[in-house]
């Protein structure tokens, strides 16, 4: 791919708004520079957007990429994921467990650890924002409700949705997720910040603490 040609159809691109112009390829080969491994951008293209987003940078460079070039790909993806999770988010309004759970799917149904992450919601039940809590099994004695009570004061959320997945697939509460929901709600309490739920992300599955009357 010549890098100059690219820049000229990335230009025609931002003018004209039409995304047929540029290829994934040829985007590439402007962020990357002129002096690229043609071959490894051609490789890195045929890619899907899915399996682009979840490279390491140690990934790209094995792809044929400097460091530095390696460094900037990997750049340009984090910047669309924060667009896209901004995106998602906005005015985003949850009314039943299955619009929490539809929000969560997504990006927690396939993760290989467990992860706890808090939705941060306004008066309306509008997502204001999600944030991962902790990285790893949960237990009632880590996973602390001062961190996520933290986060929802920092975006004066009105209330809040937690909730983790079972790399296994299978949602099925555990004692121990019980636990948790409890701890969250009686410290919710105190704070006048109501827990809505806890969703428990399996594949494609999810079990509502609420509709099981924990919550």
């Amino acid at each position: 791919m010549n890098v100059n040609l690219a820049r000229k159809n990335m230009l025609k691109y931002c003018a004209s708004g039409n995304d047929s112009l540029t290829s994934i390829e040829e985007i590439f080969s402007v962020i990357v520079g002129g002096h690229a491994n043609k071959k490894a951008v051609f490789k890195l293209s045929q890619l899907s957007l899915k399996d682009l987003s979840k490279l390491a940078i140690e990934e790209i460079i094995e792809y044929g990429f400097s460091k530095n070039q390696a460094l900037s790909i990997y750049a340009s993806f984090l910047v669309l994921q924060r667009y896209i999770k901004d995106k998602r988010e906005k005015g985003y309004t949850v009314r039943s467990p299955e619009d929490a759970a539809n929000y969560l799917m997504e990006s927690m149904k396939n993760l290989d650890q467990e992860y706890f992450v808090a939705m941060f919601l306004n008066t309306k039940n509008e997502v204001i924002k999600s944030k991962t809590i902790f990285i790893g099994s949960l237990n009632a004695s880590i996973v602390h409700p001062r961190e996520t009570y933290r986060e929802a004061l920092k975006c004066s959320a009105a209330s809040v949705i937690i909730s983790h997945n079972h790399p296994s697939g299978d949602p099925s509460p555990s004692q121990e997720d019980i636990l948790v929901t409890k701890r969250f709600v009686e410290v919710g309490k105190i704070m006048g910040m109501e827990v809505l739920d806890h969703i428990v992300i399996g594949y494609n599955r999810f079990v509502s603490m609420k509709q099981k009357g924990y919550i």
